[in-house]
């Protein structure tokens, strides 16, 4: 069992940075795998970002490759979303999540945080 509570959404201007913070409770947080997802108003939540629990490679959606990048501090318990050069399509609502099986690859996850808010202006 995880706990997941992600940090750091907030509004920016089109072009502007912001860095997104998942902390997970529990002791085991470095053999879970970490995506991040989002989810736009009226559309459906979709794959952003995943990292194995071995932190030795990740996998982006062709949206964000460039832009944004994954990394985890295990020995912070977090996972972390440095999105830059962002654009207006990039509003959504960001959620973590984790999962302690399976192919890191897959969508499917077993844990999933509250979700933080990420608003770009043109």
């Amino acid at each position: 069992q995880v706990e997941l509570v992600e940090s750091g959404g907030g509004l920016v201007q089109a072009g502007g940075s912001l860095r997104l913070s998942c902390a997970a409770s529990g002791r085991t947080f470095s053999v879970y795998h970490m995506g991040w997802f989002r989810q736009a108003p009226g559309k459906d939540r979709e794959f952003v970002a995943a990292m194995p629990w071995t932190g030795d490679s990740t996998y982006y959606t062709d949206s964000v490759k460039g832009r944004f990048t994954i990394s985890r501090d295990n020995a912070k318990n977090t996972v972390y979303l440095q999105m830059s050069n962002l654009k207006p399509e990039d509003t959504a609502v960001y959620y973590c999540a984790a999962k302690a099986d399976g192919n890191w690859l897959s969508r499917n996850y077993d844990y999933w945080g509250q979700g933080t808010q990420v608003t770009v202006s043109s």
